[in-house]
């Protein structure tokens, strides 16, 4: 039964650690298959796995942080609460999407994420965690990753710049005990 799970019980079972972009992560995957320096377009110069996935756990003191990676990105749901995230496309465009299991309700059980796409999210629901995974292509290397500056976005999506505000100042980072 999930109902009962706790965000410390789920950490400890999934051997998920403290993350500086998505609450806490475990990388479950990374492909033996490389792709070589070269073999890939601008600005992916370093040579890295054909793809990757990882476990991330979003929990109330544990947010997932205004950040973008280079690569496409597959958000999956498993478990837990819905996850409203903000995607702010390259085009100056925004989106909001509701990630978790109500299907009929228009929440998606996978989220594509594009490359370059800033991207930040809340807890929804009852608020005390989601659960799911990532799954990336080519495969994150830490050079894909670079953290939002909040005013530079906010002055270029002035249309969610409140709630990107919000999101950001409703939480401290916290990876203490009782993430219940």
């Amino acid at each position: 039964m999930t109902g009962d799970l706790t965000a410390d019980e789920i950490c400890s079972l999934l051997q998920l650690e403290p993350n500086a972009t998505c609450g806490f992560v475990r990388v479950t995957f990374g492909s033996k298959l490389p792709i070589a320096v070269g073999g890939l377009p601008a600005p992916f110069a370093e040579a890295r796995p054909l793809g990757s996935a990882l476990y991330f756990l979003v929990t109330p003191g544990a947010p997932v942080r205004l950040h973008r990676i280079r690569n496409d990105q597959l958000y999956h749901y498993y478990l837990g609460d819905p996850l409203e995230v903000f995607l702010l496309h390259a085009d100056g465009t925004t989106e909001r999407v509701i990630v978790g299991p109500d299907l009929r309700g228009g929440q998606q059980v996978q989220l594509l994420i594009p490359g370059n796409t800033f991207h930040t999210a809340r807890l929804s629901g009852q608020g005390r965690w989601f659960l799911g995974a990532s799954s990336e292509w080519p495969g994150v290397i830490p050079a894909d990753v670079e953290i939002g500056n909040l005013d530079e976005l906010a002055g270029k999506y002035p249309a969610v710049a409140a709630e990107l505000s919000a999101i950001a100042a409703s939480v401290e980072p916290d990876t203490s005990v009782d993430r219940e």
